[in-house]
């Protein structure tokens, strides 16, 4: 274990893991004044990363060629999880418009999902987009459990998994889970893998990651099974790099998850992560959302 930053440094717990570090590299603490860091995406094409601060109502922007941070948007609607799209769109999950959201390259906001069946979203808290152009989130009811994330409200709602197919059309993929939280496709999209955050509030409730089958058609969840059991926290958010592994925020950091969800290694960080992406121009820099900072580490592969 080591570091240059206190209470920073890399655990390997299988040889393994030693195959995806760069032995000088080390993390790095890029900008700190969050109140709850999450949801960020890369783009590529300007080489920047975008997040969310949740309490604080905003989106920050980090540019990679200046290592300049700024307010992107204020307010974000208390943003939480986000992506970009194969055209380069940002595809935002809002809490307190309780809706999905795509930042058009005019500027503009299109409005993807805000209802379904008449009643109301609870608060989209993480969102994919898969090759076929179809968005998949997951809706917890964080967000509206008080006001600090969001605003306080009943649910209308289960907690679900939904789909929005590219002609705007829209179903539920997944009832069972309890707080449905990240998610990501594994490399051949055959598997989703979404996280389980329920024993935020029910001190017996999961806190996984499980491993779903897509159907043949790839719209719609057969077979499911626990992927990985958390350690450390909750797993919150998370990304699969190129080989399968599942590198995901937990209490202490980052948990690096081979593809039989064997813990094979940790990235420390001293504060709790909610999410992480790849990013970079060959994707081998791993961005963390801790609470307060963004962190990030250089890999021996790729997201």
């Amino acid at each position: 274990m080591y570091g240059e930053l206190e209470g920073c440094g890399l655990e390997v717990i299988d040889p393994s893991f030693a195959d995806c570090l760069i032995g000088h590299a080390r993390v790095e603490r890029l900008w700190t004044g969050a109140r709850w860091s999450e949801g960020p995406a890369w783009f590529a094409a300007g080489r920047y990363l975008v997040w969310s601060d949740i309490p604080n109502d905003r989106m920050m922007r980090f540019d990679e060629a200046s290592g300049h941070v700024a307010v992107f948007r204020q307010p974000s609607q208390f943003s939480n999880g986000n992506t970009v799209d194969a055209q380069g769109r940002l595809v935002s999950c809002e809490h307190l418009t309780r809706r999905v959201t795509r930042t058009e390259h005019d500027g503009s906001i299109s409005v993807l999902a805000s209802e379904y069946d008449g009643k109301s979203l609870n608060s989209p808290n993480d969102v994919v987009v898969k090759s076929d152009g179809s968005i998949w989130f997951t809706d917890p009811s964080y967000g509206i459990m008080s006001d600090y994330e969001g605003e306080s409200a009943e649910p209308e709602l289960p907690c679900q998994v939904y789909r929005i197919d590219p002609d705007g059309s829209m179903s539920v993929v997944a009832t069972d889970f309890v707080k449905p939280n990240g998610l990501a496709f594994s490399p051949d999209e055959s598997i989703l893998y979404i996280a389980d955050t329920g024993a935020s509030h029910a001190p017996d409730g999961p806190k996984h990651i499980r491993a779903l089958q897509l159907s043949d058609d790839g719209k719609s969840l057969g077979g499911s099974r626990v992927f990985a059991e958390s350690t450390a926290g909750l797993f919150d958010g998370f990304r699969v790099d190129r080989d399968g592994r599942i590198w995901t925020s937990a209490a202490d950091g980052v948990h690096c998850l081979n593809t039989e969800g064997e813990l094979i290694g940790k990235i420390l960080i001293p504060e709790m992560v909610a999410n992480v992406t790849f990013g970079g121009p060959k994707r081998n820099r791993l961005f963390i959302c801790g609470t307060t900072s963004l962190y990030s580490l250089y890999l021996a592969i790729n997201g």
